[in-house]
């Protein structure tokens, strides 16, 4: 094991598998709350260029809506930066260039210069970073390094003490506001509210894209004198027959595509972004067939995935009742299955009985997995799901398995090729699905 805390030791550190171990063991905390720690480092690293800044938050739906704004500036010709987490298969998917994965070349160079920082000032190197503040650093590095013209953050937790919110964003959307990290941002939508629009800048857009604004996050965006923004009042769709349009302060777009990601949540995704879009046209000017484009060609793996081949096979990553909702709504509109065989795995800080209340009705047999092996002790085992459905009147309608991957080849042994099979419940459980789908 490499000692920590010496600039002698990071020139032994020769992979990115190296690095992630290294940065791992930094901080013996997964999250610790407050950017203290990530703007005294990030103050003293080199930032050879500033990017426009987009900043998204929400309880659901924030990384369909960094996506397709990736989608559609990559599409006008600009130079794109997305940093998202957690990933699904590689790390590398955390930050994007140009809708590519950075290189590992690329992540190592900047998690040097992020520790060089850190270690260098005797005021930082007693600060130890949690993986995430570090890996938030090294994304923006090389945002900046790179030179992108806009780079599109998706914030992490709540928003207020997120790492990402260290960055003074030009345009900052929050999606959704609903109940998930109770423990580290209130227990009601008014408290995580206010939390979340904490990204919402001076004199700057703050877009709200759901219908149910809560109090707070109004009243915090008019306090601090943020231009809120607010749909159904400030811009809107409209669903028209194979298409839809866009409204917005300065103008609307005209028949739009549908965007290639599913689910009719997604419009309001898709809108809050050309709202975003809209309000930097004078700094990044984008053309209906661009916008068209990007909705068309936009790519975001494990949200309403659904595999190629029979059975269908649709992967989400639901872990929240918000989120369980809208996959509910999404499952009702896909057509008629036979069977419904779900392949089921959670961790056990989430609301696992609300989860299975709103889904139960869509699903036929479930086939259960502890998530020990890939998530630590925040996996919930296999045992206490099997309580959890025991308690909604679901004994015998499931069967119980080590890991995921055996799960879901017992689910497939049992479908028929009209069925359905759906794995959710975790970014574990549809990872570990994910990697059988693409193993290089």
């Amino acid at each position: 094991m490499h000692p920590l805390n010496t600039l002698d030791a990071l020139d032994a550190l020769d992979t990115l598998h190296d690095w992630l171990d290294y940065i791992g063991r930094q901080h013996s905390a997964e999250i610790v709350m407050g950017l203290d720690r990530v703007r005294a480092v990030w103050e003293r690293m080199e930032k050879p260029q500033a990017p426009i800044n987009i900043l998204v938050g929400g309880t659901n739906g924030k990384g369909s809506t960094c996506a397709m704004l990736e989608a559609v500036l990559h599409a006008a010709g600009y130079k794109t930066g997305f940093y998202s987490s957690p990933h699904l298969v590689r790390y590398n998917e955390r930050v994007r260039l140009g809708k590519k994965d950075a290189s590992d070349a690329q992540l190592i160079a900047s998690f040097k210069a992020v520790e060089q920082a850190r270690l260098a000032h005797a005021d930082c190197a007693t600060i130890p970073l949690t993986y995430f503040e570090f890996a938030t650093l090294s994304a923006l590095w090389i945002f900046q390094r790179e030179e992108v013209d806009v780079a599109i953050l998706e914030v992490g937790l709540g928003g207020r003490l997120d790492a990402v919110n260290v960055i003074d964003a030009d345009v900052s959307i929050v999606v959704s506001v609903d109940l998930d990290h109770q423990s580290y941002l209130g227990d009601t939508r008014e408290k995580i509210g206010f939390e979340k629009a904490h990204i919402y800048r001076q004199n700057r857009p703050a877009i709200f894209a759901d219908r149910d604004p809560p109090q707070s996050l109004i009243d915090h965006a008019l306090a601090i004198g943020a231009d809120i923004q607010l749909l159904d009042r400030d811009y809107r769709y409209l669903v028209m027959d194979g298409q839809w349009q866009f409204y917005g302060r300065n103008g609307t777009r005209h028949s739009l595509p549908f965007p290639a990601l599913r689910g009719a949540y997604q419009l309001k995704n898709a809108s809050a972004a050309l709202a975003a879009l809209e309000a930097l046209q004078d700094r990044l000017p984008v053309s209906q067939g661009q916008v068209k484009r990007g909705l068309l060609e936009v790519e975001w793996p494990g949200r309403l995935q659904v595999l190629p081949g029979r059975p269908v096979v649709v992967l989400d990553v639901a872990h929240n009742p918000h989120a369980a909702r809208a996959l509910n709504d999404a499952l009702g509109s896909m057509g008629f299955h036979p069977n419904t065989f779900a392949v089921f795995g959670m961790l056990n800080d989430k609301d696992i009985d609300a989860v299975i209340g709103i889904i139960k009705g869509r699903i036929d047999f479930w086939f259960i997995a502890g998530l020990e092996a890939t998530a630590g002790p925040r996996g919930a085992t296999v045992d206490a799901l099997a309580a959890k459905l025991d308690a909604h009147g679901l004994a015998g309608r499931y069967s119980r398995h080590a890991r995921i991957a055996s799960a879901y080849a017992a689910a497939r042994e049992k479908a028929g090729e009209n069925d359905r099979i759906l794995v959710f419940g975790s970014f574990h459980t549809v990872a570990e699905i994910l990697q059988l789908a693409e193993p290089n």
